[in-house]
C-alpha cells in the first residue's frame, strides 16, 4: 500500500474529530461560521474590542498587608496600574500573605488531605469586577515582582452589577441545572521564573460561550523565593460573541479528551450530581477477576482514585457501585478542588456515603448562593458526628446558624478553619466555646470579637493551634494573651499578624504561660519594642522556639538577636525583615 494512503486516512480521522468536537459546542452560528470557513470565506464580523481594568475587588482568600489601609492589600489591583513597568517591592500593589515551600514546613502546617487531583495546585485566588461584560479574547496581568504564580484564570457566567443575564448566560445555566457558571480560560502548573524582574503576563486563553465581567486569579507560590506582586489586571474582549477564525479552528490534540470529559462530566463535579443519583446497572453474570479479590484489596485499590473518578467508576457494574459508595471511601474527603461545581444537590448525593467521614474540605465552595444554609444544616446533620477536622475557609454563605449546626452536630470536632470567613457575624464565634475538644482553630481575617474570643479560650483548653491574624476587632490583645496563657497551656502555634495594641505585658503573660510553643507570629505588631526587653524575655521563656515572625519590627536589635541564637537552639524560621 502506498504510504500516501495511511496519511490520509490519519488526516481524515483528525478532520473528523476536529468537526465532532466543534458540533459538540458550536451554536447554529457557529456551524454556519464553520462552513463558511471549510469553503475558504473568511468572513469575520467586525466587533470592535474594548479594553478595561478591573474596576472592583470582590473577594479574596488571603493578602500581606491590613484589612484597615491599602499597603499590600488585594484592593491594589483595582484601576490602573499603580508600579507597572518599574520592577520592586511597592506597598502600592497586591501581595499574597505566603511564598515558598517552608509555609508547609514549620510546626502549625496542616497534613494534605489524600485524593487531590493533581491538576489542582491553588493556594489563593483572587476575583475582580470590570465594568462591562465581554466576550474575553485577551487577559493581560501585570506582574512588578517575583512573577510566576497565577497557575488558573477563570471567567463567571454571573454579573456583579446586574441580576437578569442574558438569554445565552440563562440557556448555560438550565442546560447545566446551576445558578452560576465558571469557565476556566487558562491553566498550568506552577512554573519558576528566573528573574524577579517585572513582566506583563499574557496567556493563550479559552474562547468561552459567554460574556463575562468577573475575573477569578488562582495562585501557587510554592516556588518563589519572595512575594509575589501584582498591579493591574487588563481585560481584553468583544460585545458580540465571536465567531471562531481559521487560526481559532486549530485544535490541540491533547485538548481533545479533555474536552470530552469535561462536556461528559460535566467539568468534573457535576457528575456527582447525576451519576450517583439512581442508576440503571447492567447485570452482569460474573465479575471477572474482581469476584475473586478481597473486599478490602478492592477498597485500597479504590482509595487512590479522584472523587470525580470514583463517581464514573460507580457506573459500570453493581459490585464496584457497591465499592464505590462504601462510607469508607470518604473517610478524608476534599471538595475544594471542585469549589466551582458544589452546591447543595452535590451534599444531599454525598449524604449517605459520607455517614463516618472525619476530615472533610469545603474551603472556597458555595458561595453566590451555591450551598445554603439548610443544605449545610441537612448535610452536617446527617455526617458530622465523626467529622474531626473541618475546613472551611472562604466560606461567604456561613453564618450563625452554621456554626450553631456545627457545634451541634460535631461533638468530636478538632480542627477548624474559617480563615477568610468576613461575613460571619461577631455575635456567632460564641458558639465555637461549646466545641471543648477543639485542637486547631483559625480565624485569620474574621469578625470574632473579644468577648467571644475570651470565651472561646477559657472553654477550649486542648488549643495547639490558634490563628488570629488580621483580626480587626479585638480591642485588648494583652488581655487575650493573659486568658491563653492561663488557659492554653498546650499552645504549640500562634499567629497574632498584625495585631495592633499588644505589648510587653501580654507577651510576658503569654510566655510564662504557654512555654510550649514552637511558632510564633508577632509580624506587624508596632506596639511591642525591644527597649522594654520583651523579645530577650520571649527568647528565654521559649526555648523550643522553631518559628518566629518579627516582621517589620524596627526595634529588634543585636542583643534580641543573640539572646534567640542563645535561648532558641531549635529555630529555624526567623523573619526580621524591615
Amino acid at each position: 500500500m502506498s504510504p500516501v494512503f495511511p496519511m490520509l486516512t490519519v488526516l481524515s480521522m483528525f478532520y473528523y474529530m476536529c468537526l465532532r468536537r466543534r458540533a459538540r459546542t458550536a451554536t447554529r452560528g457557529e456551524m454556519n461560521s464553520q462552513r463558511a470557513i471549510e469553503s475558504n470565506t473568511r468572513a469575520l464580523p467586525i466587533n470592535v474590542e474594548i479594553v478595561q481594568y478591573a474596576k472592583e475587588v470582590l473577594d479574596f482568600s488571603s493578602h500581606y498587608g491590613s484589612e484597615n489601609s491599602m499597603s499590600y492589600t488585594m484592593w491594589n489591583l483595582a484601576g490602573i496600574p499603580n508600579v507597572y513597568p518599574s520592577s520592586g517591592d511597592f506597598t502600592q500593589t497586591a501581595v499574597f500573605r505566603t511564598y515558598g515551600t517552608w509555609w508547609d514546613r514549620c510546626p502549625s502546617a496542616r497534613l494534605p488531605f489524600k485524593r487531590t487531583p493533581p491538576t489542582f495546585c491553588s493556594q489563593d485566588y483572587v476575583e475582580l469586577a470590570f465594568e462591562e461584560p465581554v466576550y474575553p479574547t485577551a487577559v493581560h496581568i501585570l506582574e512588578t515582582y517575583h512573577p510566576g504564580a497565577v497557575v488558573r484564570i477563570l471567567a463567571c457566567s454571573a454579573n456583579p452589577y446586574s441580576q437578569n443575564p442574558p438569554a445565552e448566560v440563562r440557556r448555560l445555566l438550565q442546560a447545566s441545572r446551576s445558578t452560576v457558571r465558571w469557565e476556566i480560560l487558562w491553566s498550568e502548573a506552577p512554573t519558576k521564573v528566573n528573574g524577579p524582574q517585572a513582566r506583563q503576563f499574557t496567556p493563550c486563553i479559552k474562547q468561552i460561550n459567554f460574556p463575562t465581567n468577573l475575573i477569578r486569579l488562582e495562585v501557587n507560590s510554592s516556588l518563589l523565593d519572595y512575594y509575589t506582586e501584582l498591579d493591574a489586571v487588563v481585560l481584553h474582549g468583544v460585545k458580540e460573541r465571536p465567531v471562531l477564525s481559521l487560526k481559532a479552528s486549530m485544535i490541540d490534540m491533547n485538548d481533545i479528551d479533555e474536552d470530552e470529559d469535561e462536556e461528559k462530566y460535566g467539568c468534573g463535579m457535576d457528575i456527582l450530581n447525576k451519576q450517583f443519583s439512581v442508576v440503571t446497572l447492567r447485570e452482569w453474570p460474573t465479575n471477572g477477576y474482581f469476584d475473586k479479590l478481597p473486599y478490602e484489596l478492592i477498597q485500597l485499590i479504590l482509595s487512590h482514585l479522584t472523587v470525580p473518578d470514583l463517581c464514573r467508576l460507580a457506573q459500570t457494574c453493581k459490585l464496584l457501585y457497591q465499592h464505590c459508595c462504601d462510607p469508607l471511601q470518604y473517610i478524608h474527603l476534599s471538595l475544594q478542588p471542585y469549589w466551582a461545581r458544589i452546591n447543595d444537590t452535590s451534599l444531599e448525593y454525598l449524604q449517605s456515603r459520607c455517614t463516618l467521614i472525619q476530615w472533610l474540605n469545603l474551603s472556597w465552595t458555595g458561595n453566590r448562593g451555591a450551598i445554603s444554609v439548610s443544605g449545610f444544616s441537612r448535610f452536617l446533620k446527617v455526617c458530622g458526628s465523626e467529622l474531626v477536622r473541618l475546613e472551611l475557609s472562604c466560606g461567604h454563605f456561613l453564618n450563625e446558624t452554621c456554626l450553631e449546626v456545627i457545634t451541634e452536630m460535631c461533638p468530636n470536632l478538632q480542627e477548624l478553619n474559617l480563615s477568610s470567613c468576613d461575613k460571619i457575624p461577631p455575635q456567632a464565634f460564641n458558639h465555637i466555646a461549646k466545641v471543648g475538644s477543639l485542637k486547631r482553630l483559625i480565624l485569620y481575617r474574621t469578625k470574632v470579637e473579644q468577648t467571644a474570643l475570651l470565651s472561646i479560650l477559657n472553654f477550649c483548653s486542648e488549643l495547639q493551634h490558634l490563628s488570629l491574624g488580621s483580626c480587626v476587632m479585638i480591642e485588648d490583645y494583652d488581655l487575650i494573651a493573659s486568658m491563653m496563657g492561663a488557659k492554653c497551656k498546650k499552645l504549640r502555634s500562634l499567629d497574632l499578624w498584625r495585631c495592633k495594641n499588644i505589648t510587653e505585658n501580654g507577651i510576658a503573660e503569654l510566655a510564662s504561660g504557654c512555654q510550649l510553643l514552637e511558632e510564633l507570629d508577632l509580624g506587624w505588631c508596632p506596639t511591642l519594642q525591644s527597649s522594654t526587653g520583651c523579645f530577650t524575655n520571649l527568647a528565654r521563656k521559649l526555648p523550643n522556639l522553631q518559628k518566629l515572625f518579627l516582621t517589620a519590627n524596627r526595634s529588634v536589635c543585636d542583643t534580641d538577636i543573640e539572646e534567640l541564637a542563645a535561648s532558641c537552639t531549635r529555630l529555624r524560621q526567623l523573619d526580621i525583615l524591615d
